[in-house]
């Protein structure tokens, strides 16, 4: 099904039950949240009218996975026990208005700068509100992280000058061999809500999973967007593996997980907000258009992305991303990114008309 703003597709198992029954909040069992940066800034308006409107009306609980700014969105529908609104309206102000300094001589800021300009701005929004996150009534947060690896020479174990270009060099060359090579780099690390675990078999990719807790919340939410070379690794979060911890969207970063387990649930169906039809893996993977198709683990996942038409009506004709930080004056950059998150009140208003249908024809995913 096509609008003028959103598109819709799903995979077999989720286009039959749309078209039995239309999309149905009872339905949903798992919301999956993408890394890639400012792009993530489009889905504000469908998080707010998801989170505050459409998902209430059912009571199951539901299962919230996120790498990157998929992790601080789904942290942020998290923190919001009763108002939605407010708080997605502060992480985008956040987002939109971040700015860092550059050092003469220098065309970007230094990634010990902005991570710890990046981590005030997560203190200012979660800290002391570490334990609303944790006991949403019905909201379970999942946060994935990418963990340097001690096997081998263990280049990415701990961050350093020479070493840390050195492995992502080599996981590079790994992952263009085979995906799962990746794994001899680095490890998916997943911080779960301790209450239940994500209910996803995580074989595909070498994986640990530790609970989230109050005294890791915000160093998890850190290290999950901390991009190599942008920012700092973080290193020996509490309650997990010591080593360091980057960018949850490395090894994960469309979270093209395997989600069928959830079929046999009375909530057997993914809904994805994302900001393209595409599911890519990981962030190595970018370039290889073959790992960008649709695979069985997406049997019963519903995907919501923009259509083209819309896109082109943006500033720029495309969408927010992390060039704009050196292509744009901030003003303009500022500008372009303000109205992209209001015009992503387009997207919501599909959206809201869509799950009034009894019957709902997705295109193949």
């Amino acid at each position: 099904m096509t609008s003028a703003a959103l598109q819709v597709f799903a995979g077999p198992a989720a286009r039959a039950r749309l078209a039995e029954r239309g999309l149905r909040a009872e339905d949903v069992g798992l919301i999956p949240a993408a890394a890639g940066g400012p792009k993530g800034l489009i889905l504000n308006g469908l998080d707010r009218h998801v989170f505050g409107h459409w998902l209430p009306q059912s009571r199951q609980t539901v299962h919230l996975v996120g790498a990157s700014i998929g992790a601080w969105r789904m942290a942020t529908a998290a923190l919001a026990h009763r108002d939605v609104g407010p708080a997605f309206d502060a992480m985008a102000q956040a987002y939109v208005t971040q700015e860092y300094d550059v050092l003469p001589g220098e065309k970007r800021p230094r990634p010990e700068g902005v991570s710890q300009r990046f981590g005030e701005i997560l203190g200012e929004i979660f800290q002391g509100r570490e334990t609303e996150v944790l006991t949403h009534p019905r909201l379970r947060l999942h946060i994935v992280t990418s963990r340097g690896q001690n096997k081998g020479m263990g280049l990415l174990a701990r961050e350093g000058r020479l070493r840390t270009p050195l492995g992502y060099l080599g996981a590079f060359a790994a992952n263009a061999v085979s995906r799962p090579l990746l794994g001899r780099f680095l490890e998916r690390v997943v911080f779960s809500d301790p209450r239940e675990r994500l209910p996803l078999k995580l074989s595909d990719f070498t994986t640990r999973e530790v609970h989230l807790s109050r005294a890791n919340l915000r160093t998890a939410l850190l290290a999950s967007c901390s991009i190599p070379f942008w920012l700092k690794a973080q290193h020996d979060l509490p309650g997990a593996p010591r080593g360091a911890y980057w960018d949850g969207g490395i090894t994960d970063y469309h979270l093209h997980l395997d989600y069928r387990a959830l079929q046999a649930s009375g909530a057997p169906l993914v809904l994805y907000p994302h900001f393209q039809r595409q599911v890519v893996p990981g962030w190595l993977d970018k370039a290889l258009k073959h790992r960008h198709r649709s695979t069985a683990f997406l049997d019963n996942v519903v995907l919501l992305c923009p259509s083209p038409e819309w896109i082109a009506s943006l500033p720029g004709a495309k969408l927010p991303d992390r060039n704009d930080f050196m292509t744009l004056d901030a003003d303009e950059r500022r500008r372009r990114w303000h109205v992209a998150v209001a015009q992503s009140q387009r997207l919501a208003d599909d959206f809201a008309a869509l799950a009034q249908r009894d019957s709902v024809l997705a295109l193949p995913l």
